[in-house]
């Protein structure tokens, strides 16, 4: 990785941030990545201040900045992570979805989150989301109704501002359009219960559940 020509900025598909950025940092290899992709404990810090510790090589950019956040320790013990920082919290939104490779498989899982200002539940909601993407144990044949194991040392975060302009972040192969039916969210693990409080995903305008990911390991 080499220094970015002018007009030039780091701009990957879901499929390259799971399959070669998170998985090279979850097996310790590339440590060059963390030029673009630095270790930040995401979950400590607001929103706001996070672009400034962005990768080196993408100080300049204003749309999104990417970093690995380790597993925290009261997650590795088996709790639940805390996504609380001094002025809010992190809240997931929608529900989760499944990564796809440009061959049809099964690499990752992506959770939306929110961030709202002040105290939970009557926090006020702000333009920072954040997308957390965890890479599966092996990769899945979209066939096999069997349930992905995740991946929980690393999550790589993509944090950005909502601007009610156009972004093609998540691009797919025009294939994908016509791609077979593979597992559906709803064969995402036991985990992934609906719970009562249903409410309305702001994406869709549709009635999106709130997950939980117990059984997962991703709350």
């Amino acid at each position: 990785m080499g220094e970015l020509p002018l007009g030039y900025r780091f701009y990957p598909t879901e499929e390259e941030l799971v399959s070669f950025y998170l998985r090279n940092q979850l097996e310790g290899q590339r440590q060059d990545m963390h030029r673009v992709v630095p270790v930040v404990d995401v979950y400590d810090i607001d929103p706001w201040q996070l672009p400034r510790l962005a990768g080196r090589l993408c100080h300049g950019d204003t749309e999104q900045w990417f970093f690995f956040a380790p597993r925290q320790e009261r997650e590795a013990r088996g709790g639940r992570p805390n996504r609380t920082t001094a002025s809010g919290y992190w809240k997931a939104t929608g529900s989760p979805g499944y990564v796809y490779s440009s061959d049809n498989r099964v690499i990752g899982v992506k959770k939306t989150m929110v961030f709202y200002n002040g105290k939970s539940p009557t926090g006020r909601k702000t333009k920072w989301k954040m997308n957390e993407y965890r890479a599966i144990q092996e990769e899945a044949n979209p066939s096999n109704i069997a349930i992905p194991k995740l991946r929980h040392e690393f999550t790589l975060c993509r944090v950005y501002v909502i601007s009610g302009s156009f972004r093609a972040f998540d691009r797919r192969p025009l294939e994908a359009m016509e791609r077979p039916a593979g597992p559906s969210n709803s064969n995402l693990p036991d985990e992934a219960q609906a719970q009562p409080n249903d409410r309305t995903g702001p994406e869709s305008g549709t009635q999106q559940p709130l997950w939980e990911w117990g059984q997962l390991n991703w709350p």
